[in-house]
């Protein structure tokens, strides 16, 4: 059973146009793009891909799934992509995508760094390591990218436990916490980091979506 054929029985006519609609990487990355943060002003929240279409808001695991179950769709495998920080930052998860031999990811945040990845890597950890150089602390500049998991197939899980999900899907972020992950380098390199200059600090800084109550967080 294809995952269309699968997903359609359990989706709502509505949700399933918005998939159809969303039949490449890059228009998945548009409707992402859209969405508002989800500054989880209630407390924390991990949707699935239905409640993140309901609610209308997406941070980036939210939105690495939407864009995994839109894929899948489509006839790609939902793959997802761990990118492990220090423990002084916030870990980002994005979603892999093929085109012929190359990677991309498809990746919902509020800042100008860790976004859209085109088609272009030979490797997943070719792509991984493009969210290096960029994925530092502000204000200090630090950079903090330390690990990144191999693919994560979404497809290993019976689509009703995480496409169409009403609970908080806490089981699924530690697992995928838990997966292996493989180290961008060694303990000798990470001593020796430039940090960021102040340029692509202030650069960094900038936001897309305002919080109500100025949370705003690079995640």
């Amino acid at each position: 059973m294809t995952a269309r054929v699968h997903y359609a029985a359990l989706l709502s006519p509505a949700e399933r146009r918005l998939l159809a609609r969303l039949s490449t990487p890059g228009k998945i990355q548009d409707y992402l793009d859209g969405l508002p943060i989800n500054f989880e002003q209630n407390g924390e929240t991990y949707f699935s891909p239905r409640r993140t279409i309901r609610e209308g808001t997406a941070h980036c695991f939210e939105g690495a799934l939407l864009a995994a179950a839109a894929l899948a769709w489509h006839g790609q495998k939902p793959l997802l992509l761990d990118l492990k920080t220090a423990e002084s930052d916030t870990d980002h998860v994005v979603a892999l995508f093929r085109r012929g031999a190359c990677w991309g990811a498809i990746s919902k945040t509020n800042h100008p760094v860790l976004r859209w990845r085109d088609p272009v890597y030979a490797s997943v950890r070719e792509l991984a390591m493009s969210y290096f150089h960029e994925y530092f602390l502000s204000p200090s500049g630090a950079k903090t990218l330390r690990s990144f998991s191999r693919p994560f197939d979404l497809s290993r899980y019976k689509p009703e436990r995480w496409l169409i999900a009403e609970d908080d899907l806490h089981w699924l972020v530690e697992a995928l916490d838990d997966a292996p992950h493989v180290p961008t380098t060694d303990a000798g390199a990470l001593r020796t980091l430039r940090k960021a200059s102040r340029l692509e600090i202030a650069a960094s800084d900038l936001i897309e979506w305002r919080a109500p109550r100025s949370r705003d967080r690079k995640q």
